[in-house]
Protein backbone atom coordinates (compact mmCIF):
# COMPACT_ATOMS: atom_id res chain seq x y z
CA UNK A 1 0.00 0.00 0.00
CA UNK A 2 1.27 3.28 -1.12
CA UNK A 3 1.14 6.47 2.03
CA UNK A 4 -0.61 9.65 1.28
CA UNK A 5 1.40 12.33 2.70
CA UNK A 6 0.68 16.14 3.44
CA UNK A 7 3.97 18.31 2.78
CA UNK A 8 4.04 21.58 4.67
CA UNK A 9 6.51 23.68 4.58
CA UNK A 10 7.66 24.12 8.77
CA UNK A 11 8.97 27.59 8.75
CA UNK A 12 5.40 29.41 8.04
CA UNK A 13 3.16 26.27 8.00
CA UNK A 14 2.37 26.97 4.32
CA UNK A 15 0.70 23.42 2.63
CA UNK A 16 2.50 22.53 -0.26
CA UNK A 17 0.34 19.58 -1.20
CA UNK A 18 -2.41 17.29 0.52
CA UNK A 19 -2.19 14.74 -2.07
CA UNK A 20 1.79 13.52 -2.25
CA UNK A 21 2.72 9.70 -2.51
CA UNK A 22 5.26 8.23 -0.58
CA UNK A 23 7.13 6.14 -2.80
CA UNK A 24 9.86 4.01 -0.63
CA UNK A 25 9.19 0.70 -2.20
CA UNK A 26 11.65 -0.50 -4.79
CA UNK A 27 9.22 -0.65 -8.03
CA UNK A 28 7.25 2.63 -7.15
CA UNK A 29 10.52 4.66 -6.86
CA UNK A 30 11.17 3.25 -10.47
CA UNK A 31 7.91 3.68 -11.80
CA UNK A 32 7.68 7.07 -10.00
CA UNK A 33 5.44 9.62 -12.17
CA UNK A 34 6.71 7.97 -15.56
CA UNK A 35 3.38 7.96 -18.02
CA UNK A 36 1.05 9.45 -15.74
CA UNK A 37 -1.44 12.17 -17.28
CA UNK A 38 -1.21 16.06 -16.51
CA UNK A 39 -3.99 15.84 -15.05
CA UNK A 40 -2.93 12.84 -12.48
CA UNK A 41 -5.32 13.25 -8.99
CA UNK A 42 -1.87 13.81 -6.96
CA UNK A 43 0.50 16.74 -6.50
CA UNK A 44 3.52 14.73 -6.61
CA UNK A 45 5.83 12.52 -5.10
CA UNK A 46 8.54 11.78 -2.35
CA UNK A 47 10.96 9.40 -3.28
CA UNK A 48 13.02 7.76 -0.35
CA UNK A 49 15.80 6.58 -0.72
CA UNK A 50 16.95 8.90 -3.59
CA UNK A 51 19.40 11.60 -4.65
CA UNK A 52 19.13 11.94 -8.33
CA UNK A 53 16.30 11.58 -10.81
CA UNK A 54 15.14 11.90 -14.44
CA UNK A 55 12.40 12.57 -16.23
CA UNK A 56 12.05 10.37 -19.01
CA UNK A 57 8.38 9.48 -20.43
CA UNK A 58 7.26 12.53 -18.08
CA UNK A 59 3.77 14.50 -19.76
CA UNK A 60 4.81 17.16 -17.31
CA UNK A 61 7.25 20.28 -16.26
CA UNK A 62 8.19 19.31 -12.28
CA UNK A 63 9.39 21.62 -9.04
CA UNK A 64 11.97 19.32 -7.40
CA UNK A 65 13.25 19.81 -3.61
CA UNK A 66 16.32 17.71 -2.66
CA UNK A 67 16.24 16.57 1.21
CA UNK A 68 18.65 15.76 3.94
CA UNK A 69 17.66 12.99 6.23
CA UNK A 70 15.56 15.51 8.44
CA UNK A 71 13.73 16.98 5.82
CA UNK A 72 16.30 20.08 5.45
CA UNK A 73 16.43 21.65 1.77
CA UNK A 74 19.76 21.21 -0.31
CA UNK A 75 18.45 22.09 -3.69
CA UNK A 76 15.78 23.24 -5.16
CA UNK A 77 15.04 22.87 -9.13
CA UNK A 78 11.81 24.49 -10.51
CA UNK A 79 10.34 23.80 -14.12
CA UNK A 80 12.12 20.86 -14.82
CA UNK A 81 10.70 19.68 -18.50
CA UNK A 82 10.46 16.10 -19.32
CA UNK A 83 13.85 13.91 -20.67
CA UNK A 84 16.52 15.58 -18.26
CA UNK A 85 18.57 13.92 -15.94
CA UNK A 86 19.33 15.65 -12.49
CA UNK A 87 22.97 15.63 -10.81
CA UNK A 88 23.25 13.93 -7.78
CA UNK A 89 23.15 15.72 -4.63
CA UNK A 90 25.33 13.43 -2.72
CA UNK A 91 23.81 14.35 0.77
CA UNK A 92 20.43 14.51 -0.37
CA UNK A 93 18.43 11.08 1.33
CA UNK A 94 15.19 12.37 -0.57
CA UNK A 95 13.42 13.83 -3.48
CA UNK A 96 9.94 15.66 -3.29
CA UNK A 97 8.85 15.97 -7.08
CA UNK A 98 5.77 18.23 -7.24
CA UNK A 99 4.00 19.58 -10.48
CA UNK A 100 5.55 22.44 -11.76
CA UNK A 101 4.69 26.00 -10.08
CA UNK A 102 3.49 24.22 -6.21
CA UNK A 103 6.91 25.64 -4.68
CA UNK A 104 6.57 29.14 -3.39
CA UNK A 105 9.45 31.46 -4.87
CA UNK A 106 10.14 32.09 -1.80
CA UNK A 107 11.19 28.42 -0.35
CA UNK A 108 14.97 27.94 -0.04
CA UNK A 109 17.88 25.85 0.88
CA UNK A 110 18.00 25.30 4.33
CA UNK A 111 14.54 25.33 5.39
CA UNK A 112 12.42 22.25 6.51
CA UNK A 113 9.35 19.96 5.42
CA UNK A 114 7.40 18.39 7.51
CA UNK A 115 5.63 15.06 6.03
CA UNK A 116 2.19 14.19 7.68
CA UNK A 117 0.94 10.64 6.61
CA UNK A 118 -3.20 10.79 5.88
CA UNK A 119 -4.27 7.11 4.70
Amino acid sequence: MIDMLKVTWQENSVLLSSKTRHANATLDRMIGLMFAPPTVEIDGLLIEPCNSIHTFFMRFNLDLVFLSRKNVILKIQRNVKPWRMTWIVWRAKKVLELKSGLIPSDLKIGDTLEFSCIS
